[in-house]
């Protein structure tokens, strides 16, 4: 079995992983079916990377409470995160949890990220020059000529794909020159690689939600976000990558040190992105009906937690 907390950033997923792996010891039934506890798996993209704490909202090791994390502080900032590579050692870590009699509770709100531990999903393999000459092609032909070619070969793939979308058409015609497979073999399905898993979707009221990232942009700058900021861009080892330095927070401290913002901008351009991000999670999770969806208020954490508790033990149980 794996559960999984999902929503978009600021809602509160980190606590009620934690504070649901600590009712769960202390929970008979739950205790006999799990007798190694529940252990927490991020699907957080920029939660990988080493020294990118305060910017990403990373759970303290401190504030842990002796429940074992997965997938945080596994990439140093120089590295490429790989949506593939993740799939390979969360699966993983999922499999060694489980050995252990334990519960993998999945937290996090990187979409692709959860999907490719979740779900049936592939990540086929590419080839440069095969796709370069599939480019060429494209340049030459043109994006619908394409379109043609793979609805000759694969007609449920060019259905998925838009006539003039020529980065996808090439993708999808050199993954089958690779694999000698349909495209659509490598789709989504909407099916678990595990079928016992049970995602829920935790959200809050907009309005409150908002002010929750308002607060949060303000508090990572008094934490020193800032200076977390200028030591990563200063690490020579690890020289920090392009990718890890547009994790939002992160681009508008850089802004800051440079002198292209005041700290006050830089703060209001962080919760601006930030909202921004949420949208686009809340979107993601949505599309998705086979998530239970669970909107907090302002009641707080106890209250909230012991029904999500409750909630949770039920389906597990099945009564």
């Amino acid at each position: 079995m794996i559960v999984a907390i999902v929503g978009p950033t600021a809602t509160g997923k980190s606590n009620l992983g934690l504070d649901f792996a600590q009712r769960m010891s202390h929970d008979p039934e739950l205790n006999a079916r799990f007798p190694g506890g529940a252990e927490i798996i991020s699907a957080d993209a920029f939660q990988l990377y080493r020294g990118m704490d305060i910017g990403t909202a990373k759970t303290p090791e401190s504030e842990r409470q002796g429940i074992p994390h997965h997938q945080i502080d596994v990439l140093w900032p120089d590295a490429e995160a790989s949506v593939a590579a993740y799939q390979k050692y969360a699966r993983a870590d999922v499999a060694e949890i489980q050995s252990r009699g334990a519960l993998p509770l999945v937290v996090g709100g990187s979409g692709l990220y959860v999907r490719a531990l979740l779900d049936v999903l592939e990540f086929p393999p590419t080839d440069p020059a095969v796709r370069a000459r599939w480019e060429a092609q494209a340049e030459q032909l043109g994006a619908r000529q394409l379109h043609g070619i793979l609805q000759r070969q694969d007609p449920k793939a060019a259905e998925t794909i838009e006539p003039l979308n020529a980065r996808r058409l090439v993708r999808a015609l050199e993954v089958m020159e690779i694999t000698g497979r349909p495209f659509s073999a490598t789709l989504p399905r909407g099916e678990y690689w595990q079928p016992d898993t049970h995602v829920f979707y935790l959200t809050r009221k907009l309005d409150e939600l908002d002010e929750r990232i308002n607060a949060r942009s303000r508090e990572m700058f008094s934490q020193g976000l800032l200076e977390e900021t200028a030591r990563l861009a200063a690490d020579r080892v690890h020289p920090w990558g392009i990718t890890a330095q547009k994790a939002t927070g992160y681009s508008q401290a850089l802004a800051v040190l440079r002198g292209e913002m005041t700290v006050e901008d830089g703060i209001a351009a962080t919760a601006l992105a930030t909202r921004q991000l949420s949208r686009r999670q809340i979107k993601w999770f949505r599309r998705d009906k086979r998530t239970v969806e669970m909107t907090w208020n302002q009641t707080g954490l106890e209250e909230q937690s012991r029904g999500f508790f409750a909630q949770v033990r039920s389906q597990i149980l099945g009564h």
